[in-house]
């Protein structure tokens, strides 16, 4: 299977189409453009996962600060089988995250765009096993499978 490469979705790109006066663009629009440009990314990153050495995949100029932040920041988290709820979407851990996220804004370009994340490093995405998380969010949790060896067992190489 050939990996596309996707054009970048910016802000500028969904405030033309927001603000087109050729067509009457609603909020559920707007909603649906974002989630298949997040079904492209993951569909892209799976592909990649599952052709390459993920160990040896860098997803950013600073994974490794990325990772050793996100190692010390949040010990807690088994990145091999995320619980959703308890990791992400808990009062306590949507303000954790918030303020970890924010140490990546001038480091990351589109840290904070919806992307899709996987539950399970073993397996594919699939509607029991993705859920929408920031970029750098994505990039945190798919940075450390990619080092301990959890996406290997996907590898075909």
């Amino acid at each position: 299977m050939e990996v596309k490469k996707v054009q970048p979705f910016s802000a500028e790109t969904a405030e033309n189409i927001l603000f087109s006066h050729s067509r009457r663009i609603t909020i559920s629009d707007v909603e649906k453009i974002w989630s298949v440009k997040a079904l492209h990314h993951a569909e892209t990153y799976f592909n990649l996962i599952s052709k390459l050495d993920a160990s040896k995949l860098r997803l950013t100029k600073v994974d490794d600060e990325i990772y050793a932040d996100f190692k010390a920041n949040f010990p807690e988290i088994n990145v091999a089988e995320l619980k959703e709820l308890e990791d992400f979407k808990t009062d306590a851990a949507k303000e954790k995250w918030r303020e970890w996220i924010k140490k990546f804004e001038a480091k990351v370009q589109d840290f904070n765009y919806g992307t899709l994340l996987r539950t399970r490093s073993a397996e594919d995405y699939g509607p029991d096993n993705a859920f929408f998380v920031t970029r750098i969010q994505f990039f945190a949790i798919e940075i450390a499978r990619n080092k301990e060896g959890h996406n290997s067992s996907l590898s075909k190489h």
